[in-house]
């Protein structure tokens, strides 16, 4: 009868969730233990063990070709691996290139584990500012994994996969263009604490905090070919992920009467000009709520829309850009409509029947908005990506 090999288990786990901000530290616990599969007290041993962070990106190949035929989105990784003289392929069996990648940590090497016996490792990587967000559209998709690859003497490399999601806050190089106040300190005020630097969180909680939190309404005027339609008041033009969109819509002052309006958000994905597959190529528009309201004798109406955690802030990179849009509709009459008459005296009733048909025009009108990151701490909670991963080796 053939004897049953032992094997040596690695777990690979994030210390704080799955959500990090572009230049966050970011740390993975990996514990090794050998998994006795027989009464053999023989020690196993782990040649070596690397770990890597690396970013891929997958674009569809109908709407995105790169401007050089047979061109690579990067190739920093072949260069790390020439120089390195190792076989460690983080990105093998990925979909798409790698655009970036960190440079390779060795966990360990020639590590030797008793049946039983378990040992620790902390990964630790901090991810570039500049580094592209986590995004899955309809032309492009950015997906970030921590790669663990290891071997046993005489055996293939095997990896071993933790997702990650990256959200990127644009101008945390250069604070002093968001006049980020002290009365935003994020910091607890009933700890004691040293007089040490913010970490990158604090510093981007506070840019967060004073560029949503201030209040600037901007009202617009909508009117077509016909007249005035409504005026709409947005009370602040940017928002974090999480938070809820309120706008105000006035039909008191309006000279066309509006019968049904809609508000909804969308995303607008463009393709930068030089990777578009077809010049006329228009951008992919993908919608994440609505709010639909009858409005017709209103003289005043609100929308709530709420931003899903789950989506992507606006963000540009050399291949796409994504911008965020809130898409009105109007349904306006044609023809005035009669007030219903409220009888003078409370004791009488009467009944409004509306009318059985209308002449209608459509009226569209797309206002740009900012959606910024949130904390990413908020954002793990509404997170499904595993937080973990196990393999034997």
């Amino acid at each position: 009868m053939q004897r049953q090999e032992d094997f040596v288990s690695i777990e690979a786990a994030l210390n704080r969730g799955s959500v990090y901000l572009a230049g966050e530290a970011v740390e993975c616990t990996v514990k090794f233990r050998c998994l006795p599969s027989s009464a053999s007290r023989q020690a196993q041993s782990l040649a070596w063990v690397s770990a890597q962070i690396h970013c891929q990106c997958h674009i569809s190949e109908s709407k995105v070709q790169l401007p050089v035929p047979g061109h690579r989105l990067s190739t920093e990784y072949e260069n790390i691996r020439d120089l390195n003289n190792t076989d460690f392929i983080p990105s093998r069996g990925e979909k798409g290139d790698c655009v970036f990648s960190t440079k390779p940590k060795i966990l360990c090497c020639d590590l030797q584990l008793l049946p039983g016996q378990c040992k620790t490792v902390v990964y630790r990587e901090t991810i570039p500012k500049d580094a592209p967000p986590s995004y899955r559209g309809q032309a492009v998709k950015y997906s970030y994994k921590i790669t663990i690859g290891a071997q046993r003497i005489g055996c293939p490399i095997k990896l071993l996969r933790v997702p990650l999601r990256v959200l990127v806050l644009y101008g945390l190089g250069d604070v002093s263009t968001f006049n980020v106040d002290e009365e935003f300190d994020t910091t607890n005020p009933f700890l004691a604490q040293s007089k040490t630097q913010n970490s990158l969180l604090d510093l981007a909680m506070q840019v967060l905090m004073t560029v949503t939190s201030k209040k600037s309404p901007n009202t617009y005027n909508i009117s077509n070919a016909e007249g005035v339609v409504a005026r709409f008041c947005l009370f602040k033009p940017a928002f974090k992920l999480g938070e809820d969109i309120i706008g105000t819509i006035d039909f008191s002052q309006s000279t066309v009467p509006c019968l049904q309006y809609s508000v909804v958000l969308q995303s607008e994905e463009q393709v930068s000009e030089e990777c578009r597959r077809r010049p006329d190529q228009t951008a992919a528009i993908s919608s994440h709520g609505k709010h639909q309201e009858f409005c017709l004798h209103l003289q005043k109406s609100h929308m709530i829309l709420p931003i899903p955690l789950h989506v992507t802030p606006s963000f540009i990179t050399d291949i796409v850009c994504l911008k965020w849009r809130l898409h009105f509709q109007f349904i306006t009459s044609k023809e005035p409509v009669h007030e219903h008459v409220i009888p003078a005296d409370e004791s009488e009733s009467a009944v409004w029947q509306g009318p059985e048909s209308l002449p209608v025009d459509t009226l569209v009108w797309n206002l740009p908005i900012k959606i910024l990151p949130t904390n990413p701490l908020q954002a793990a909670c509404a997170s499904v990506m595993r937080t973990n991963n196990t393999m034997k080796c």
